[in-house]
């Protein structure tokens, strides 16, 4: 089986059914994609204990919700790069995070807002959040807001909110009470770790009003009718266990899409479905030609039902080296460890600077003080291969690689992620960078370093509400008005 077909195999899915009585536009689409950054689906509509989304909650009710959405990376610039284009980022060239010697794209692809202005939209990237490409070349935006577009030309608009990503801001109309949240078993159970994950939601909180004012604006210009909406994430959550790796923390998103007229409302969707999809579903929407067919398949097309896999890659994060595999269908999921001997927390700059529950569950392991399942991710190095049984262990925490009764389909998936790697033209892990980096050395603190940094992130997480204090890694300089309360 060559790439093109392999990828198309494991890529197919039907809409169909989902699309009953859905009615064909009569115009293209204008397109509205807002990205969260950092963020798993933690809203209301998914379930998530103590946060309240009253305008994804209504996107979704009003369009499709998806559950099993999936990115292809862990982190921002690998995983956009491969969004912007609708590609893996490995087959691209894209998946080392912060790449400095960028390369134009292979084989004549073109990012997605290049191929729309080509096939006639305004392009446009709005608000602050940042795009973060690993390849050079012109990404095809021609403005910064859609009122700029010329009369009667379609749009498409990409929204990058960045308050998901750390720091935080409290939400005083709405603060959450620690009891009302639930933390995962992998976490330390403490007042700290619970204050730290209610002010992460209060922040999506901050997000969804947001997101509710651009809602509004569509309806305010009647605009709404006609325009596709997205809702996703980047990645996964900026947590232990999350951001960074190929745990479902770290890849799982929300994905609310809405389509007036053309999708029907109420819909719940379990598919394996990935955030390329979304590439590919806009391309179609609007008419546009890529110059190589994407990996990523139309959402909205008659090829997903039938996906068997969804699969991701990690690899450089800043200068922290390691590289990791991942194949994962709906009730099992395989990591392949490219660099075992490493520590799954060997030295990040930015999660030690950013995770204030790192520093916290650091010092209660190196006091012996954590669960089994919360010790396992500090341990000095990997297990190769880790198998988890999605059905029975949720939280992937019961490690079934080397369980016999789970060897044949180790092997099934093992096979699946090889082939796929193949298609991809992974260029796995080289010697020299197995040796590069920042220092593999671990612990990387001392537990006295920890413990001062734990005293340190006690005034930031506990802060009121309203208060002004600042973050204490912030590189500001401290002011009388923003000395803290």
């Amino acid at each position: 089986m060559n790439r093109r077909d392999f990828l198309t195999t494991v890529a197919a899915v039907s809409m169909a059914a989902g699309m009953a009585g859905a009615q064909t536009p009569a115009k293209r689409p204008n397109v509205v994609w807002i990205m969260l950054e950092d963020w798993c689906p933690d809203l209301s509509c998914y379930g998530t204990k103590g946060i309240l989304t009253p305008a994804c909650d209504q996107l979704a009710s009003e369009g499709i919700r998806y559950e099993n959405a999936f990115t292809t990376a862990p982190v921002c610039s690998a995983s956009r790069s491969a969004m912007m284009t609708g590609f893996h980022q490995n087959y691209i060239g894209a998946n080392q995070h912060r790449t400095r010697d960028k390369k134009p794209l292979p084989h004549g692809i073109k990012p997605l807002p290049l191929l729309l202005k080509e096939a006639g939209y305004f392009t446009c990237r709005m608000k602050s959040g940042k795009t973060d490409c690993n390849f050079a070349g012109d990404l095809g935006f021609t403005g910064k807001d859609w009122k700029e577009r010329a009369q009667g030309q379609p749009f498409f608009a990409q929204i990058t909110l960045s308050g998901t990503h750390r720091s935080w801001k409290r939400d005083p109309q709405r603060p959450i009470d620690p009891a009302d949240i639930e933390l995962p078993p992998y976490y330390a159970n403490t007042p700290l770790a619970r204050r730290d994950w209610a002010n992460g939601l209060e922040q999506m909180q901050l997000c969804d009003r947001e997101i509710s004012e651009l809602m509004k604006r569509l309806d305010a210009e009647g605009l709404a009718d006609n325009t596709l909406v997205f809702v996703i994430g980047d990645h996964g959550r900026c947590h232990i266990r999350g951001k960074q790796f190929l745990y479902d923390g770290g890849l799982r998103i929300p994905m609310l899409v809405r389509w007036p007229g053309v999708i029907a409302p109420g819909q719940v969707k379990g598919e394996l479905v990935q955030s390329i999809d979304i590439t590919a579903t806009i391309l179609k929407a609007a008419g546009a030609k890529p110059t190589h067919e994407p990996h990523g398949k139309d959402l909205l097309g008659a090829e997903v039902r039938q996906r068997n896999y969804v699969f991701a890659a990690r690899d450089k994060m800043d200068s922290t080296h390691d590289a990791m595999r991942m194949v994962r269908s709906k009730n099992y999921k395989l990591i392949h460890n490219l660099m075992p001997e490493r520590a799954w927390l060997q030295l990040n700059e930015y999660k030690e600077r950013q995770y204030p529950m790192l520093a916290e569950m650091n010092v209660l392991h190196m006091q012996g003080k954590l669960t089994p399942a919360q010790a396992a991710f500090f341990a000095p190095n990997k297990p190769e291969f880790e198998l988890f049984d999605l059905q029975a262990d949720p939280h992937e925490i019961n490690n079934r690689a080397d369980d016999p009764k789970f060897g044949k389909i180790k092997a099934e998936l093992l096979a699946a992620l090889n082939q796929w790697r193949e298609a991809i033209e992974d260029q796995g892990v080289s010697a020299e960078f197995r040796k590069g980096g920042w220092p593999a050395t671990y612990p990387t603190q001392s537990l006295e370093v920890w413990q001062e940094r734990v005293e340190k992130w006690k005034p930031w997480v506990f802060r009121a509400p309203d208060s002004n204090r600042s973050h204490p890694n912030s590189k500001k300089k401290k002011t009388k008005k923003n000395k803290g309360k």
